[in-house]
């Protein structure tokens, strides 16, 4: 996925200002308590620590969507765990909700066309089970 949203690179900003090398919005980060962004773009292990934290977090706001969705085609895209996760870096976990739950209808893209149906398909079938669904991770 990080070659997806920045070619794996920590130092980049994108025009809408996303930083780093999973793309995080400053709003995101400061969920897990970091203010400093010049820091977190020059910091790679803190970078990892918050892509990791956000995905123990997206997994525990959609555990019930995923145990009713995974297995399911939408819109001829088989639905995998990876797949809901990945989608849910790309819009949060509130919009794929809404997706799961309107059976693919609502399908959301990013200002660069990247919809959560394209990244349900890109990144299904990874293996995600080792990652833990936990509501209050941190860095």
């Amino acid at each position: 996925m990080a070659f997806k949203e920045s070619q794996g690179k920590y130092t980049v900003i994108n025009t809408l200002g996303y930083l780093g090398k999973y793309q995080f919005g400053a709003s995101t980060l400061e969920r897990f308590k970091i203010y400093n962004t010049n820091r977190f773009l020059q910091n790679p292990e803190l970078q990892e620590q918050a892509f990791l934290a956000y995905c123990k977090v997206n997994k525990w706001i959609l555990r019930k969507d995923i145990q009713r969705s995974v297995g399911k085609v939408m819109n001829g895209v088989k639905i995998t765990e990876s797949g809901i996760l990945a989608a849910a870096h790309l819009s949060g976990a509130g919009n794929v909700k809404k997706y799961l739950r309107s059976d693919g209808n609502r399908n959301l893209s990013d200002a660069y066309g990247s919809s959560i149906k394209s990244y349900m398909k890109k990144f299904a079938g990874y293996d995600v089970s080792n990652l833990e669904a936990d509501r209050k991770a941190g860095v």
